[in-house]
């Protein structure tokens, strides 16, 4: 009988600011529960990308920005992106949310991954971004964020991100989330929770 995984890894690229990866994102993490509940250790681990490379953190409103950046309609896409995702317990507030840089952001949630509290810094600053309506461009509400979760910014240096986006950046990466799960090929988009625990499963056989 062959020996299967005693545990699993998989690596996620993601944005804070993306929606697409917030949604990814959950259902990655109760697809793992699932199979956490039988006993097997998956480890998350968190790859940065940013959609907006230098953007700014002085904070605009999201919505004007896409508006600006992909016309009118955008406002429909957004409301119907917001009630797909309320089927799956999310609650997306556009027209609360702040556009900004993350790179601090990304900063944060290595030092988090240090002292292994990611998955909840993660969970955490979407939550700020998309339904709080938080600026997590902004080093008073990331130290808060981090409180709140019990993570100790400790300062990861500058350098060391930039390197990580880097190497996502020549790995090709030009959207996200992006799913690496040892041995199977990359599963990209918002893929189902179903999808991610098959995959999981079939990593773990």
């Amino acid at each position: 009988m062959p020996n299967r995984a005693q545990s699993v890894h998989v690596k996620i690229v993601l944005d804070v600011i993306c929606a697409h990866s917030y949604l990814g994102y959950s259902r990655l993490i109760r697809a793992a529960d699932r199979l956490r509940s039988q006993d097997v250790a998956v480890t998350v681990e968190v790859s940065p990308f940013e959609l907006a490379p230098g953007a700014s953190t002085e904070g605009q409103p999201l919505l004007a920005v896409l508006e600006q950046t992909f016309g009118p309609e955008v406002a429909a896409g957004t409301a119907s992106f917001a009630a797909r995702a309320a089927l799956e317990g999310l609650r997306f507030e556009y027209g609360k949310a702040i556009a900004t840089g993350t790179f601090e952001a990304h900063r944060l949630i290595a030092s988090a991954a240090l002292q292994h509290k990611a998955e909840p810094m993660v969970e955490r600053l979407f939550r700020a971004h998309f339904t709080d309506g938080l600026h997590i461009g902004d080093p008073g509400t990331l130290a808060r964020l981090a409180a709140e979760v019990g993570v100790v910014m400790d300062g990861v240096p500058t350098g060391e991100l930039h390197a990580r986006l880097e190497r996502v950046r020549r790995l090709g990466v030009t959207g996200v989330p992006i799913f690496l799960i040892e041995r199977l090929p990359p599963l990209t988009g918002s893929q189902s929770e179903n999808t991610l625990f098959a995959a999981l499963t079939e990593a773990h056989r």
